[in-house]
């Protein structure tokens, strides 16, 4: 089973070709609120990250995998795995599908579900987590569908502007991608 391959997507690891991409996906300032960025990457930050890309979840406690739409083979987003800890058997998960035109079309649903089968089957993960903002209805929406179930609120987590939003931690246990409540 090759359980980073569907019928829409490929996650892929991060190459030097995706340079650019990375550069303009991380430095829009739309996309900072969700990653917790506050200042731009710059070219040489971003090239010593693909570098290292190389190196293993175990050692840098991240991984970061390129989704790319099958029928065109364009790089269309980012899925990443951050604060993984091997001991407690979690890993955070994130993800970013950059173009506007390619959201709502399957494309993060697939990309999770494959994500999830490599994270239960592959690092033996107890249980992937997500944050996401209570006013991001479209990213609430797919967690939940794909099997994520609401944990709690933490409460004016995350500054916009002037005010202070509340983010809702989901949770998705392997017992419950197994169906073994």
């Amino acid at each position: 089973m090759n359980w980073l391959i569907g019928n829409k997507v490929e996650l892929r690891p991060v190459e030097p070709s995706d340079l650019d991409t990375l550069l303009l996906w991380e430095n829009e300032r739309t996309n900072w609120e969700m990653s917790g960025t506050i200042v731009p990457f710059s070219r040489d930050l971003m090239e010593r990250y693909i570098q290292n890309s190389n190196l293993s979840i175990y050692q840098t406690g991240q991984l970061r995998l390129i989704i790319q739409a099958r029928a065109s083979g364009e790089a269309v987003g980012t899925l990443d795995l951050f604060d993984f800890d091997p001991f407690h058997k979690r890993v955070g998960v994130g993800v970013l599908v950059a173009m506007p035109e390619h959201r709502r079309s399957g494309l993060a649903g697939e990309s999770l579900e494959l994500l999830k089968s490599y994270c239960f089957e592959h690092l033996d993960i107890n249980q992937l987590y997500c944050n996401i903002l209570t006013d991001n209805k479209a990213s609430l929406k797919l967690f939940e569908k794909v099997g994520f179930q609401l944990a709690g609120c933490k409460k004016q987590w995350v500054r916009r502007g002037k005010q202070f939003l509340d983010e809702y931690l989901l949770q998705l246990i392997r017992s419950d991608a197994e169906g073994n409540d």
